[in-house]
């Protein structure tokens, strides 16, 4: 079944993209760490704790993506055995739900990048820049894996409308 195959190489691919996270995130925790370990600046000290806590939230960033989606890949292949024609229609709503909030991820993540420049060029504590900084670094890199995810969203979406005019209405 050509729509099984889309939809687990889909949801095998949103796990890829957990996995990428949350090796950055030991790398973000590493990072803290040798800041902690071999810092010796004020300003080195300083990214102890803003690293921790992003490294932290991007754990709980690549959870959330790997536990919404590896389960996916089972389901998948019950709903579309069982009704492929409701399955392809449900991924439809799922995957515009999806480009919607995508849309909202990319208003928000160049705010928070805008604000973390500001933080940098007017806060002269090494504890705000170094927020900032992460803030930033943060910001970066959750646009490099959501632009990923956004393509291959609407790779995905477009290739679920194209099955939807065969498969017809549910």
């Amino acid at each position: 079944m050509e729509i099984l195959k889309l939809s687990t190489d889909w949801a095998k691919a949103e796990v890829f993209s957990a996995k990428m996270v949350w090796l950055f995130s030991i790398i973000v925790i590493v990072s803290a760490f040798g800041f902690w370990y071999w810092g010796k600046t004020t300003m080195a000290k300083a990214f102890v704790w803003p690293l921790v806590v992003s490294g932290l939230f991007l754990v709980a960033v690549g959870a959330g993506l790997f536990l919404a989606n590896k389960p996916r890949i089972s389901q998948f292949e019950q709903a579309c055995v069982s009704n492929p024609v409701s399955f392809v229609h449900q991924e439809l709503q799922r995957t515009t739900k999806s480009q919607k909030d995508l849309a909202t991820v990319f208003k928000v993540l160049p705010v928070l990048l805008v604000v973390s420049g500001l933080m940098i060029l007017f806060l002269s504590s090494p504890n705000w820049r170094a927020i900032g900084i992460t803030i930033g670094l943060l910001a970066v890199f959750l646009m490099a894996v959501d632009s990923n995810t956004d393509a291959r969203n609407t790779i995905y979406h477009e290739q679920l409308k194209s099955l939807s005019n065969e498969y017809g209405r549910p």
